[in-house]
């Protein structure tokens, strides 16, 4: 991979912050000395200054060395950061890449810059192996800047572009969703026990059986009621089994849950 020139700041550097950085040296992105991570406790940062990675407790400082610069803090700790580096940010040198689901570009540049570039990414936990989902929007970035997003989150899993009116529809389905299929695994673990397995042993059944059904869909690139069509036989017990759980709500009470973590999702943020 050719490697970007300019300083990377990341601001907020908890699990995202810190997955993403690791991510971008390990694929050779950047070296670690490209990146500022901050932290108000800088204790929580020794290890990745002893690996090399600039590391301060100075937001506007951090900004002032960057040429991109990364909001992974919480929606509600996105004002007062935003406040410490607007007098430092300079939309002819800076890209601005916000994290913070429920916060619209529009948002961020009225408490920065009007001329300010932001890029909206929502990656998920398994940012933390390098298996995100990440989705990347914009209202105001050029094509160059978006590609260049692009690039340091596929370090990182896998990206999708989409309108921004969509990020909190993708905040659900994307980053809660990480909770709702290990939902779906812990309850056929609990199944296994229930028919006979060690929890150990259920839950390792019930991972790799998940794990291969997410892996035939992104290999085969199929539907899944194909694959589905391929383990249910006539008067079988697979489809008997997906019956009962649907007569149970399976799949509406997964559709309901998403759509109310999207509406969630889109009120997470006050912009006062």
């Amino acid at each position: 991979m050719e490697q970007y020139q300019g300083n990377i700041a990341i601001l907020g550097s908890g699990n995202i912050g810190l997955s993403l950085a690791k991510g971008l040296v390990k694929a050779n992105y950047v070296q670690a000395s490209q990146i500022c991570l901050t932290r108000r406790n800088l204790d929580h940062l020794a290890a990745y200054a002893e690996q090399g990675f600039q590391v301060s407790a100075d937001n506007s400082y951090a900004v002032s060395q960057a040429t991109i610069v990364v909001l992974a803090v919480l929606p509600q700790q996105l004002n007062q950061l935003l406040e410490q580096i607007s007098h430092v940010v300079d939309p002819e040198k800076h890209l601005i890449i916000s994290v913070a689901s429920g916060v619209t570009c529009k948002d961020i540049r009225a408490k920065l810059s009007e001329q300010v570039q932001v890029i909206r990414a929502m990656p998920n936990t398994a940012i933390a192996i390098g298996q995100s989902m990440t989705c990347v929007a914009t209202d105001n970035g050029h094509d160059a800047e978006v590609q260049e997003v692009t690039r340091m989150f596929e370090t990182v899993g896998a990206v999708v572009k989409i309108n921004e009116d969509l990020m909190t529809a993708a905040t659900a389905l994307c980053a809660c969703g990480i909770a709702f299929f290990l939902r779906a695994i812990r309850a056929a673990s609990q199944g296994g026990v229930e028919i006979g397995f060690h929890a150990d042993e259920a839950l390792k059944m019930a991972v790799q059986t998940a794990k291969g059904a997410a892996d035939l869909l992104l290999q085969m690139e199929s539907h899944p009621e194909q694959e589905i069509d391929k383990v249910t036989s006539p008067k079988g017990c697979t489809i008997a089994g997906l019956n009962e759980m649907e007569h149970n709500g399976f799949s509406s009470s997964l559709i309901k849950g998403i759509k109310l973590s999207a509406l969630k999702a889109g009120n997470l943020y006050t912009k006062e």
